[in-house]
């Protein structure tokens, strides 16, 4: 990973994560799978690479592997704040350190620090896929061409970005001409509403499945949607996301 600068913080901010539930569930996904971090102590001059090894909500403290130079402990616990860059589910993650000190954990030496108050989840929504529910399905209605039937089909999505939605062609409606563009559909979007846009294909995947019936998966791409209608979509994905942290937090 790059070496991160103040003003790249500061450009930052819409990625920010600030709730305390979110934050914990997301350092708790990085305990579990072991992610390396890099804790910058004082900037790319003085860097551990170490890990996190407890979450503890309720004494609002986290604690992680201690360097293998003591002299390097000494910096870290004298520098009294450190950065911390990783990544999960390849989504960088970015969030500072402080209150660090060190403590006994399960039989040796660790670092115990203040859980962060925020943190930066720096997600490019634009190329980050969200998948939709299986047991509540969001669904888009194409109007179909007179050259494929004409009339309207509903679909399930499998997936949905900002920048578009794959969609679930069990029956074989639609083609695989890449390029193809379908106007005026419709995504229904569970509490947050409908959206209108154009819909372009841009891939096109054949599968078979378990009972040997063939399904179709097309990679569909917004084209003309408004920013009222984007700003739509990103809140379902941001709603998806908080439900996600929630049950991996055991919060629902």
């Amino acid at each position: 990973m790059q070496a991160i600068t103040d003003a790249e913080l500061e450009a930052w901010h819409d990625y920010e994560v600030e709730s305390p539930r979110e934050i914990v569930a997301l350092l708790r996904q990085i305990a579990e799978k072991n992610q390396l971090i890099r804790m910058l102590i004082k900037g790319e001059a003085d860097v551990c690479v170490t890990s996190l090894l407890a979450v503890d909500p309720d004494a609002g403290t986290v604690v992680i592997d201690c360097s293998v130079s003591p002299e390097q402990n000494t910096r870290i616990v004298a520098a009294g704040t450190v950065r911390c860059d990783t990544s999960l589910d390849k989504i960088r993650i970015v969030f500072g350190l402080d209150n660090l000190r060190e403590v006994q954990f399960e039989g040796g030496t660790a670092l115990s620090a203040a859980i962060p108050a925020s943190l930066i989840r720096l997600q490019r929504r634009e190329f980050y896929r969200m998948p939709t529910p299986v047991t509540n399905p969001v669904r888009a209605t194409i109007p179909l061409p007179a050259d494929l039937g004409g009339g309207t089909a509903v679909f399930p999505l499998a997936d949905i970005s900002c920048g578009g939605v794959a969609i679930h062609d069990s029956k074989l409606q639609l083609g695989t001409t890449i390029g193809d563009t379908f106007p005026n559909c419709r995504i229904d979007l569970p509490e947050i509403g409908p959206v209108t846009c154009s819909l372009q294909v841009r891939n096109s995947i054949d599968m078979t499945l378990l009972n040997n019936k063939t399904s179709r998966r097309l990679g569909c791409q917004f084209v003309d949607i408004s920013r009222g209608n984007l700003a739509a979509v990103q809140r379902y994905i941001t709603k998806l996301e908080r439900e996600r942290n929630a049950r991996l937090a055991g919060l629902a």
